[in-house]
Formats: structure tokens, C-alpha cells, sequence
């Protein structure tokens, strides 16, 4: 499966030369605040005591019979949610909307696209610095503090799921840290869930199309729906195991 959507790099946009020090940086990643904390949660008020725990792992199922073309209701919240608008070539942009058609039958999907929390991230494994990380429940994200911008991940992201953050950002949700210089993704509104509430683009769904919940769970909704329908992972051949599935596709 492929998409036409391109999100090349801009070779002329430099590394921030304050991001240095990469022995620093990577010492830095590995600093044990509490077990299963990270600065990243921190920044979003996670309590200390109440790390992540590896019993949950969040996903998303989405029914792209459910998902029309014209609508970006999710693109909008997400946009909204968490502080860029995608009004310039050079915005950010956590999920994208893209068609999706058979040769063969002629029939097309339109399904959104976003960082697909894989459990074996790519990206983690590039990152020089540990800045690219996964929390114990599956949410892949990048600590903004230690990023030196390098784009390694994005060149390892077999979906097109990352930004760079070519611009100073202003106007910032205080709840979702971002700077120029830096790499970022979809997060699955790990704000959001932290509090309990679902993530934006979820919430902002006028079909229903997306449904979000703790893949571990077998009671869940869910895992009830993956396990009594024909879903399917985005690039399966890579054995990722990614958290967000697709029905109808």
C-alpha cells in the first residue's frame, strides 16, 4: 500500500545550533525521574507516582466506509488541539487526510493518517538521543528538551508521520510542548488521555469513524470490534504491530 502525499525535507533548513551535545543529550534521556516518567510527562502534569503502565496499550480502529472525502473534521481538531493551523507549506501537520484507490476494482478510500504508535518503532531506533521514545501504554512521542532536530526519525518513518518545526511557535496549548527545531507527531492527544478524555480528532468525528480504546483489554470496544471484524495495519509486511487499525480497506 502507498500514498502520494510528500512530505520531503527541506535540505537547507540547519540543525538548531543550540541542540549540541549529543553524549549530553542521550545521558539526559535516560535520567530516571520515577519508573516509567519522562520529562515529557512532566510537561503535560503526569504525577511522578503515577507512571504509564505497560498493562494499557492505547490504539485507534478506524472504518474508512465510515470516513468521507470532503470531511476534515479531524484535521481541524487536531490542529486546534494542539497549537499549528497547516495554513503554510511549513506547518505542521500531525494528520492528513489521504485517498486510496484500487486499480484493479476502481473503488477509493479516503482514511486518515497520522504517527501509527508502532510497537517497534522505527523511529526510536534512529534517534541518536532517546528524544524519540515509547511510554509504557504505546504512545510513541518525541521529548521536545532533548531533540536536536536531526530528522533521522522522519527518514525511518515508513508512514510520512513526522514534522520538522521550522518556525518559532507562539500561541502554544501550554499542555503541548513544541519549539523550533524540533520533530514532532501525533501524540493521540496524550494530554487528553492522560485526563481521561478522548483524543481530538476522535472527539471531533462527526461520522464515528474513529474509535479509540486500550487494545489490551479484551472487553473493550475496541478489541471487540478487531476481534469480530476484517481490520488491517497500514504496511503490515514491516511486523510493527501498530496501534492504529483500519476497517474497510
Amino acid at each position: 500500500m502507498s500514498n502520494d502525499v510528500d512530505n520531503s525535507l527541506n535540505d537547507k533548513e540547519q540543525v538548531n545550533p543550540r541542540r549540541q551535545f549529543l553524549g549530553w543529550s542521550a545521558a539526559i534521556a535516560g535520567l530516571a525521574i520515577a519508573p516509567g516518567v519522562t520529562l515529557f510527562d512532566l510537561a503535560h502534569g503526569r504525577p511522578a507516582d503515577e507512571p504509564a503502565s505497560s498493562k494499557i496499550r492505547w490504539g485507534m480502529l478506524i472504518d474508512s466506509t465510515k470516513c468521507a472525502s470532503g470531511c476534515d473534521d479531524c484535521v481541524s481538531a487536531c490542529g486546534k488541539e494542539n497549537g499549528f493551523s497547516g495554513m503554510s507549506e511549513t506547518d505542521s501537520q500531525w494528520i492528513r487526510k489521504i485517498e486510496l484507490k484500487d486499480l484493479r476494482t476502481g473503488n477509493s478510500h479516503s482514511l486518515p493518517m497520522m504517527c501509527q504508535h508502532c510497537e517497534n518503532p522505527p523511529c526510536v531506533d534512529v534517534c541518536p538521543t532517546g528524544a524519540s521514545f515509547k511510554r509504557a501504554d504505546g504512545i510513541v512521542l518525541v521529548d521536545r528538551h532533548i531533540c536536536i532536530g536531526c530528522r533521522y526519525c522522519m527518514m525511518a518513518c515508513p508512514y510520512k508521520a513526522r514534522s520538522f518545526v521550522h518556525q518559532e511557535i507562539e500561541n502554544q496549548n501550554p499542555d503541548v510542548p513544541r519549539g523550533k527545531g524540533c520533530v514532532e507527531a501525533c501524540t493521540l492527544c496524550v494530554q487528553r488521555i492522560d485526563n481521561d478524555l478522548q483524543p481530538a480528532c476522535v472527539e471531533a468525528c462527526s461520522s464515528k469513524a474513529m474509535l479509540f480504546g486500550d487494545l489490551n483489554d479484551p472487553n473493550s470496544e475496541i478489541s471487540k470490534r478487531i476481534a469480530t471484524s476484517a481490520t488491517t495495519q497500514v504496511r503490515a509486511d514491516l511486523n510493527l504491530n501498530v496501534g492504529i487499525r483500519y476497517q474497510g480497506i
